[in-house]
């Protein structure tokens, strides 16, 4: 299920002004949200509530990319509260209060990214952030939270209490990245990092000398046989598709593609594989361009492309239809090379002669 924007929930007359606040900062920094409130405080701009507040949350709960409840945090928590599943499904929830001096990290702080809109909510409306999680008070990382913000999924998370506990406490620990895995060196500071052929070698190393790891994989192991906590993490694969005029310098290339992966908070060093139309197999720009980037470029034909079909593709464009005879280049081909259950994390995006989108898979 495609799941609807960030849904900004007020119950009284102030709150509702800062609900609509909060909408306006959130829609600068490009994050789509709508705000909702009882019908006899709405308003241009607001949507009515035509149930109870509690039959509201339920329906639209496992729909909305996160939930912001400008209201008492009694009321949000009960509301909520029957309908909670797992720190891995469950939307992220924020509370704010009606004159909006505090904005609340209530649920899903690390993997569903609240603690993350908390901050961007505060940044926009200039409040005081409130987040609880022990690893962000602590200053630290915790193993869900590098998990969201480097794009990996948790193969056991039954695993994170343990070694997030091990984090917070001070224990030694150990991020083990397995054969040719790339990743910003930078993001696992509060780890010893190590670097291994085999998952087998990662866990006695675990085992061996820490107290609890971390392992950063392409594919899932098989079996997980350690004296040790450790968290297995995956990693997704991250396409860029990519498009650009002939006259395009790779330096123009380059540089609009750094900008979308800072746009969506992709590190350069995730991306798995660029990906484009096959007649650019002799564009000497887009060749040097995607060397500098450092990762492989894939060529898909116009047959391949026009085979994509994806709910949510941007318009086609008159002119690339005619020209090559297919509507669109750049997210097609990324979603095509991403391979099954992919989707567009960045959808097209124009600079500098170049169209760049970015898609992900498990």
């Amino acid at each position: 299920m495609t799941k609807q924007g960030i849904t900004i929930v007020a119950i009284t007359h102030r709150g509702v002004g800062t609900a609509l606040k909060i909408q306006k900062a959130l829609d600068i920094c490009g994050l789509s949200a709508i705000v909702c409130a009882p019908k006899k405080y709405s308003q241009p701009g607001v949507t009515a509530i035509e149930t109870n507040l509690a039959d509201f949350i339920k329906e639209n709960y496992n729909k909305t990319k996160a939930l912001v409840a400008v209201m008492a945090t009694g009321i949000i928590i009960r509301a909520v509260a029957p309908l909670l599943e797992s720190k891995l499904t469950d939307p992220p929830v924020i509370g704010v209060d009606a004159t909006g001096k505090f904005v609340i990290s209530l649920l899903s702080g690390h993997l569903g990214g609240a603690n993350d809109l908390t901050r961007t909510i505060v940044a926009g409306i200039n409040a005081t952030p409130v987040i609880t999680t022990a690893s962000d008070a602590l200053g630290k990382q915790s193993a869900d939270e590098l998990a969201r913000t480097m794009h990996l999924t948790i193969q056991n998370p039954d695993s994170l209490v343990a070694v997030n506990s091990a984090i917070v406490n001070d224990g030694n620990l150990a991020a083990i990245l397995v054969d040719d895995i790339k990743m910003p060196l930078e993001a696992l500071s509060d780890f010893d990092i190590k670097k291994v052929q085999t998952s087998t070698q990662a866990i006695e190393i675990i085992d061996t000398h820490y107290d609890a790891g971390i392992i950063i994989t392409q594919n899932p192991l098989a079996t997980i046989k350690s004296k040790k906590p450790l968290t297995i993490l995956n990693a997704k694969r991250i396409i860029v598709g990519l498009g650009a005029r002939k006259d395009t310098p790779a330096k123009d290339i380059v540089t609009t593609v750094e900008k979308a992966l800072a746009q969506i908070h992709v590190p350069l060093q995730r991306v798995t594989a660029f990906a484009t139309v096959d007649i650019k197999r002799n564009s000497q720009p887009m060749l040097d361009a995607v060397e500098a980037l450092g990762a492989p470029l894939e060529f898909l034909s116009v047959d391949a492309l026009r085979s994509v079909t994806y709910a949510d593709l941007s318009p086609d464009s008159a002119m690339v239809q005619q020209k090559i005879g297919v509507g669109g280049v750049c997210e097609r081909a990324a979603l095509l090379i991403a391979g099954n259950n992919s989707k567009l994390i960045l959808k097209k995006t124009k600079l500098n002669g170049t169209t760049v989108a970015v898609a992900e898979a498990e």
